[in-house]
């Protein structure tokens, strides 16, 4: 016998409430009768009727019927389809309040997570608001109903495919062309068979990499190198897993790159390889870098989670020797390639899952005057074990997550004695509440 659950039944009235906080993914939170609600698309201090679109025990979700007063950072979404699209959060929040929304949830995890009171600020690093993602995967579905291919990013909490006209965030080479896109995909043969594209931007060409689930025909192959050649586009395909991934045109295209002026070094890097989605403000991320690091000569210098060398290099310009460690082979064959290239003898690489024990790892043996941390969102919990061992004076973090960079700062200063000195936000991704930020801990 199987049980089907009850499906609660929602109020069909709309509820008027007054929004007070943000949560950390940018919704307003409402109270009524004790319970949180969560809201899209609203700010604090703003007057909403909302109709409730989920009820739980400890909290419900609504949706904003109608609003009835406006909080003063609230701007006009550029975007015709925000709001359906998940691609964007924040596109109803004027830039500087995204920066204050931001740096108040970095002290508020400080604070709550790391027990740390005094969090001293330093200027939030900003850039290009729009236009600015040159990394993105988009999804693809041909939908018979709309009698066309949409391309985009995916519906707000929902696996389909958003409706879009463009995208202003997107580079516009590519936020620009995603009806050329959509009119090119609905030619082929494997239309059905194409579920995603993944756009790559280097300083001075664009890649696009089409995930394809079946075969291309002759046909087909010949309209994606005609649209590489009518836009200027370096057009890929990848069948199966990423090592899969094989150019349709031209036929042997040159790795995409990006320059860092103020430091000397270029990279290069395949379309497939992680690099920061947003160029100028990794700019002005790697420059914080080295002011808050100051690598000198003669130091030994410890960078983890290094990918292909994007701070390892900068640093190895002017430090003795730089150690980077990398959880990913590619990567690192990538970092090797664009040190030697920069004709840098004074850096090595490594291959290490730094998610697990370091015993036994050579690198990991020695001292090191400073170390430099640029995880995932699940922060370095795993291996700042190896601090005491390192004797670092200086750390930076660099997190694109608050909440693990907060739990792994309450380890460096309650449990390794080392102290925060100061930390700020990056807005790498202006019109979402997604935090980057940058702290400085010294023993």
């Amino acid at each position: 016998m199987s049980f089907k659950r009850k499906r609660r039944v929602l109020p069909s009235a709309t509820v008027r409430a007054s929004i007070e906080s943000l949560t950390h993914d940018g919704r307003g939170i409402a109270r009524v009768d004790g319970k949180p609600v969560f809201m899209h698309g609203t700010l604090p201090g703003e007057d909403v009727s909302f109709l409730y679109t989920d009820i739980r025990r400890d909290y419900a979700e609504g949706k904003v019927e109608t609003l009835h007063s406006t909080a003063s950072g609230r701007v006009e979404p550029r975007c015709p389809s925000y709001g359906v699209c998940g691609g964007c959060s924040f596109q109803h929040v004027a830039d500087e309040a995204q920066i204050e929304f931001k740096q108040a949830l970095l002290v508020e995890q400080f604070r709550r997570i790391a027990k740390i009171e005094e969090v001293p600020l330093i200027p939030p690093l900003t850039g290009p608001s729009w236009g600015y993602r040159h990394k993105a995967r988009l999804g693809v579905k041909h939908v018979a109903k709309k009698g066309r291919v949409l391309v985009g990013f995916r519906e707000r909490s929902s696996p389909f495919v958003a409706d879009l006209e463009f995208c202003p965030v997107l580079h516009p080479k590519v936020g620009g062309r995603l009806h050329e896109l959509s009119d090119l995909i609905g030619g082929l043969s494997i239309r059905d068979r194409l579920p995603q594209i993944e756009v790559a931007v280097g300083d001075d060409r664009v890649a696009l990499v089409f995930r394809i689930l079946e075969d291309m025909t002759e046909e087909d192959r010949q309209r994606l190198t005609d649209f590489g050649q009518g836009f200027d586009f370096d057009i890929y395909v990848q069948r199966h897993g990423p090592d899969s991934v094989t150019p349709v045109y031209p036929d042997q295209p040159e790795l995409l790159a990006y320059a860092l002026p103020a430091e000397g070094v270029e990279f290069r890097f395949k379309p497939t390889d992680f690099t920061q989605v947003n160029i100028e403000i990794n700019r002005k991320m790697v420059s914080r870098v080295m002011e808050l690091l100051n690598p000198q000569p003669g130091e030994r210098i410890l960078d983890l989670f290094c990918g292909i060398g994007n701070f390892t290099l900068p640093l190895a310009t002017r430090a003795g020797h730089v150690v980077g460690v990398e959880g990913g082979r590619e990567a690192v064959e990538r970092a090797n390639e664009n040190a030697a290239s920069a004709g840098l003898n004074n850096v090595e690489f490594h291959v290490a899952d730094l998610t697990q024990s370091l015993d036994g790892r050579a690198w990991a043996e020695g001292h090191y005057d400073k170390v430099l941390l640029d995880p995932s969102r699940v922060g370095a919990e795993e291996v700042l074990a190896g601090i005491p061992r390192w004797g670092a004076s200086r750390i930076v973090y660099v997190s694109c997550n608050p909440a693990t960079l907060a739990r792994d700062a309450g380890i460096l200063v309650h449990e390794y004695g080392y102290r925060l000195v100061k930390a700020g936000v990056m807005d790498m991704f202006p019109q979402t509440a997604h935090v980057e930020s940058i702290a400085l801990f010294e023993k």
